[in-house]
């Protein structure tokens, strides 16, 4: 998940110092938007030329707004200080929309070019916002007052919000320590688009090129055609290609008999950013490291860790560590059994070898069908991309009553062909927002899967909805021809729609504190949750049918797959886990001026932890863009797995009541959960919704490490 910015106090600490007149005219990209729905980004007026423009004029412009915030002569109030702020920033938040989605799935040099001259000039003037005195003095004066001005419970807790941002932002430091933040903030800007850049050109450049049919051994006609395609994108007609992404690597390392060709694939993939040549990401993760450290320091805190958790449900590094190694003893644990399984398989088949990494989901696979009579590539057929999110669409309507309905080509622009369109409304036909669906890979576009809102959900000066996106990386097929996803593929395409429905369902005042603008470690609940329904009886019967006959999956298919949902859980909770553990014990032990190797210390680091020889980290150090891309994740991939303790015991309720389709209980989800925003604590919203705080147990029997709780009814 990949947060939008929040209008108010977020985008007022993005925009840049400009020397342009406020008065002077927006440019296109930082112009209201026009058109239907509340207008629309104006992508078809897009261009990279256009980008550094409409930001320097917006960022001019909310400058300028801010000021005069700042310079107010009247006595500060909640209006006219924190409310003018949500005002504010407009042109600049249009504006950022477009230069977001240019870097996330459009970039060229000429893209990345504007990212190395903005980015740090961003992070110089969100120290300008910090270190403005007197505006502070107002948003102090504000919040000294905030229980006793008559403001409602979320005026109150976007005060808090506005105030408490701004403190650990460095508002109250000294000259000296706020120029030294500031300097610091800028080299970790440039240091964060450097890392990115070269990720992305690893993950682009750098792929594996078939020439024959005996390197596709073992691959599904389906997978086959995929890389045909690719391979012809890349002007590659008549062979196929293997890019250096995840969608793209992980369905070979399951099904090519190629042992050779799998270890390839894998060393390419897991070793991006990490070749020692000019893409290298090593020293940028070692200053950024010492940047860190000295700037929580400077903001009074031991480390980095400490300062990224304050405000976070975890709280403290200590009890996020303490739920990560709860987890991580019984889930090595399960590794070893399932490695064991693995040998057992490669014996018997007379495959003289010792398990490696390139050969975990290779063996998995033949496991799965030797314990569960389930070969994954069995659902395959079932699962069309169109059909999946038809059925996401039912979802939504049947928990939440929103329906989507397609905008006919043309109607909005987008900024690529691949991009569609979807109305959303209410039941009673109210219109509640737009949904925009970029589908497939492409050169230039961000690995993975990720939500983003291009305008928040509001009503404090009128009635304005949300514009949402949701991105993946599907391997197109040939034209008129269905995409075919693998099972972990439509399971992640559900996670990031949970995100879209948690700013879908937003139901809040102040944008500042809409949709998905929630604790990290709280953020993923929501979505998680939504992967739940997947599985559904009502969601495969109507939904997972034949791509050629279109028939319904087989019960007995589904059945397999409800018998075998626990299986290499170990694999997916320590591939995952380590790099959350890896991420909090490289900012743990960060200090200002002292250099950490980070291949080194990955190594040392799972060596101690006990990481089973036969599995990597999901994302190694030098490819870990959540943690090194900007500060986002950063001392938070655990998050995952904090939200992920609140997603099972929320699943639990279900099961506990009337099943996955409880009206009641879904409207408390959504009263509580999903429209809520930012406006209450997390820890209150979620025990309103549950009538108790949770447990680790439901979390445990999810993953298979304790015995199931009753079966959910259908």
């Amino acid at each position: 998940m990949r947060h939008a910015l929040r209008i108010a106090m977020t985008t007022a600490l993005i925009a840049v110092a400009s020397t342009a007149a406020p008065s002077q005219p927006l440019p296109v990209l930082a112009a209201p938007w026009i058109g239907p729905y509340g207008g629309v980004p104006a992508f078809d007026k897009a261009s990279p030329a256009g980008l550094a423009p409409a930001m320097e004029v917006g960022m001019a412009r909310q400058l300028a707004e801010l000021q005069a915030i700042a310079d107010d002569p009247a006595p500060a109030t909640f209006e006219n200080t924190i409310a003018a702020m949500e005002r504010s920033g407009r042109a600049l938040r249009r504006a950022y929309t477009v230069y977001g989605i240019y870097g996330a799935t459009l970039s060229d040099e000429a893209v990345q070019a504007v990212e190395r001259d903005l980015e740090p000039k961003l992070a110089a003037f969100r120290d300008r916002i910090t270190q403005n005195d007197k505006l502070f003095a107002r948003i102090a004066a504000v919040y000294d007052t905030r229980a006793t001005a008559g403001l409602t419970a979320e005026q109150q807790r976007l005060t808090w919000l506005t105030y408490t941002d701004l403190v650990r932002a460095g508002a109250k430091l000294d000259a000296a320590s706020k120029t030294r933040l500031a300097e610091i903030n800028q080299s970790l800007a440039g240091l964060f688009t450097r890392f990115s850049q070269n990720l992305l050109a690893d993950e682009g450049a750098r792929f594996t090129q078939l020439g024959a049919e005996a390197d596709l051994e073992g691959l599904p006609e389906s997978l086959r055609a995929g890389y045909a395609t690719d391979a012809e994108s890349r002007g590659q007609k008549g062979k196929w290609v293997i890019a250096n992404t995840r969608s793209s690597v992980e369905p070979f390392l399951t099904y090519s008999t190629r042992r050779d060709l799998r270890e390839k694939v894998w060393r390419e993939f897991v070793g991006r950013g990490d070749n020692g040549d000019a893409r290298d990401n090593n020293a940028i993760i070692g200053e950024i490291l010492q940047l860190r450290a000295e700037r929580a320091r400077l903001l009074g805190h031991p480390t980095h860790a400490h300062w990224r958790l304050e405000n976070t449900m975890a709280r403290t590094p200590e009890r996020a560590m303490a739920l990560m190694e709860a987890v991580w003893k019984p889930a090595v644990a399960r590794v070893r059994e399932e490695v064991a399984d693995m040998q057992r398989v490669a014996d018997a088949e007379g495959d003289k070898l010792t398990l490696e990494p390139w050969d975990y989901r290779f063996y998995a696979e033949k496991v799965r069908k030797a314990k569960y009579d389930l070969d994954t590539h069995e659902l395959k057929p079932y699962l069309q991309l169109d059909k999946l999110r038809e059925g996401m669409f039912f979802v939504a309507q049947e928990l939440f009553g929103l329906v989507f309905k397609p905008l006919t080509p043309g109607t909005v622009p987008v900024y690529h062909p691949d991009v569609a369109v979807w109305a959303v409304s209410d039941l009673a036909g109210k219109h509640v927002g737009l949904w925009y669906f970029d589908p497939y890979a492409r050169v230039g576009k961000q690995s993975g899967a990720w939500m983003n809102a291009y305008r928040e959900q509001e009503r404090f000066d009128g009635e304005v909805t949300t514009l949402v996106s949701n991105n993946s990386n599907f391997v197109k097929g040939q034209p008129g021809e269905p995409v075919l996803i693998s099972w972990d593929d439509a399971v992640t395409l559900f996670h990031e729609f949970g995100h879209a429905l948690h700013g879908l369902a937003s139901d809040v005042n102040y944008p500042s504190v809409s949709g998905t603008a929630v604790a990290r470690d709280y953020v993923e609940f929501p979505s998680q949750l939504l992967e739940h329904w997947l599985p559904t009886q009502k969601i495969l019967e109507r939904y997972a049918v034949h791509h050629e006959t279109g028939e319904p999956i087989p019960a007995e298919l589904v059945a397999k797959v409800e018998r075998a949902k626990n299986f290499n859980q170990g694999f997916a909770t320590v591939e995952y886990l380590a790099g959350a553990l890896v991420d909090m014990k490289l900012h743990l032990a960060a200090q200002p001026g002292a250099r950490i190797d980070p291949d080194n210390f990955e190594r040392e680091t799972l060596a101690a932890l006990g990481m089973p020889r036969e599995i990597v980290m999901r994302h190694r150090t030098p490819q870990f863009g959540h943690i090194f891309s900007g500060d986002g994740y950063s001392a938070g991939y655990y998050s995952y797995l904090w939200s992920d303790t609140l997603t099972a015991d929320a699943w639990e309720a279900f099961i506990e009541a009337k099943g996955p389709w409880d009206r009641e209980l879904a409207r408390r989800l959504r009263d509580h959960v999903f429209s809520v925003g930012n406006t209450v604590d997390p820890t209150d919203g979620y025990r309103a919704f549950r009538g108790r705080d949770p447990g680790i147990d439901a979390l445990m029997r999810k993953r298979g490490f304790l015995p199931p709780s009753a079966p959910p009814k259908p």
